[in-house]
């Protein structure tokens, strides 16, 4: 939670590029992990405990939240690195990402409304579908389709063998930083 918080406040006085690096790297990085790991890449057999875990958990809490995600991404790869299996990690994370995701969007509410301030036109235009930082629009439509295609995810996630499973999320983990390495390169 505090790692969340953390997050929030840097959001808040952050440029734009910032979170756009930081996607990138965490993106290639866990995309690096994910495609060329084998089994012998661990930290240990099974997950610390005490000042380590709680560092872990500052260091999940502030990226998710710089990166506008749950908290699956790091979670995932921190199971993964102390031996659990990437069945068991993706189901982990997902519970994971609630407690992230909730106090995440209400610290993004608090980011933007410095910025809502410093346009009051803009502001006034977009006023009854955004909260700070946070597009209600995009809320209405990305909740419900979770809910829906959520079953489905666990599905083809149980269908595909472990490795698969990491090559494909891999994959798409280098693809989607891919994107913002262009909008770095194009300045949008």
């Amino acid at each position: 939670m505090i790692g969340v918080i953390a997050g929030s406040v840097v959001a808040r006085y952050a440029p734009e590029r910032l979170f756009k690096i930081v996607f990138v790297g965490v993106a290639w990085s866990a995309a690096a992990r994910l495609i060329f790991a084998s089994d012998s890449w661990k930290f240990g057999n099974d997950l610390p405990k005490g000042l380590l875990m709680r560092a872990y958990g500052f260091c999940v809490g502030i990226l998710s939240t710089l990166m506008g995600i749950g908290g699956g991404l790091f979670s995932n790869l921190l199971m993964t690195f102390y031996g659990r299996p990437i069945h068991q990690a993706v189901a982990t994370s997902s519970a994971l990402a609630v407690l992230i995701s909730v106090p995440g969007a209400l610290g993004y509410v608090y980011a933007g409304w410095p910025v809502a301030a410093r346009y009051p036109a803009v502001a006034a235009l977009q006023w009854p579908f955004t909260l700070g930082f946070v597009s209600l629009i995009g809320a209405i439509l990305v909740m419900p389709m979770s809910l829906i295609t959520a079953p489905l995810g666990v599905k083809a996630a149980h269908a595909m063998s472990k490795r698969t499973l990491e090559t494909a999320f891999g994959c798409y983990l280098f693809i989607v930083g891919s994107r913002f390495v262009m909008s770095l390169a194009s300045g949008l």
